[in-house]
């Protein structure tokens, strides 16, 4: 990972760029860390000249080079069956209701090929598998390790990963995605009068007890006219998950990943998540007009 620093007077901004998979060196046939930096230089330099976001309720639209930050945190750590089953995650017995708009189709997959979360089989020696978790909108199910799964009365569903041997076996994600759906991403913005198109996602946050959630904004622009205008900066995606995913009208027919280290309860696994380009018909938008 690149991390650039930019700077002009007392304006400073930052671009960030990573590459990773299940691969040996030959990773850097497909990009070189010059290449990395380069990307991550731009990106500094063109937040410096960027307008301040503006703040209020907005259509949205999430690129797929956004990655899946929100499938990761709006849903996907509310998934974890150790955290349903403790009674902090908003999704608790909830299976066979509608979570999502019927557009939407999630799932953790760690069998997809050389991807950054994926494994032959977790820290309990589980396989891996490609779980369903929502399917056109309904919740199907959680994810699982053993023990959560014993207390269940089901079957693991290979989630259970731990940091190294010294650790013990939690339930995590692995690679977790929103499926394509049909839409041009290109009509996508077309079809947005006044909004925001978010390039590229930061960190975020999630109380998953109700669901609430807070995005940062790397790489962003506004709409205008169904075409893409000035970058902005600042800027932040606040809402509740069940409710902005039941508010996304419009998906992709992209897939884009992004890649990191999920941190909980103490350990850093690798993942990756993975959403089409998406059009959130309202959401929050943190900002300085």
């Amino acid at each position: 990972m690149v991390q650039a620093v930019a700077q002009d007077g007392a304006v400073t901004q930052t671009g960030y760029e990573s590459l990773g998979a299940q691969h040996g060196f030959e990773l850097f046939d497909h990009a070189s860390p010059e290449d990395l930096a380069l990307k991550a230089a731009a990106r500094g330099v063109l937040m410096l000249g960027a307008r301040k976001s503006p703040a209020g309720v907005l259509p949205v639209v999430l690129s797929s080079e956004a990655g899946g930050t929100m499938v990761h945190e709006a849903i996907g750590h509310g998934l974890e069956a150790d955290l349903v089953q403790a009674g902090t995650s908003v999704y608790r017995g909830r299976i066979g209701e509608t979570v999502a708009s019927a557009l939407v189709t999630i799932r953790d997959d760690a069998t997809i090929p050389n991807c950054r979360g994926s494994f032959s089989f977790d820290g309990e020696g589980t396989p891996a598998q490609n779980t369903v978790l929502v399917e056109n909108g309904v919740l199907k199910g959680y994810l699982y390790d053993r023990l959560s799964a014993m207390k269940q009365g089901c079957a693991s569903t290979g989630n259970g990963r731990r940091e190294s041997y010294r650790m013990r076996p939690i339930v995590r994600m692995t690679n977790t995605l929103i499926d394509p759906g049909e839409s041009n991403p290109a009509q996508i913005v077309r079809s947005v009068d006044h909004g925001l198109f978010v390039r590229r996602m930061g960190g975020g946050q999630v109380n998953t007890v109700n669901g609430d959630f807070v995005f940062e904004v790397t790489k962003g622009y506004l709409i205008e006219n169904g075409e893409l205008a000035e970058p902005v900066r600042g800027a932040t995606l606040t809402g509740n998950g069940p409710e902005v995913l039941q508010k996304i009208t419009m998906v992709g027919s992209d897939l884009g990943f992004g890649i990191g280290t999920c941190g909980k309860d103490g350990q850093g696994v690798p993942v990756a998540d993975a959403q089409p380009t998406l059009l959130i018909s309202g959401i929050t938008v943190g900002g300085i007009a």
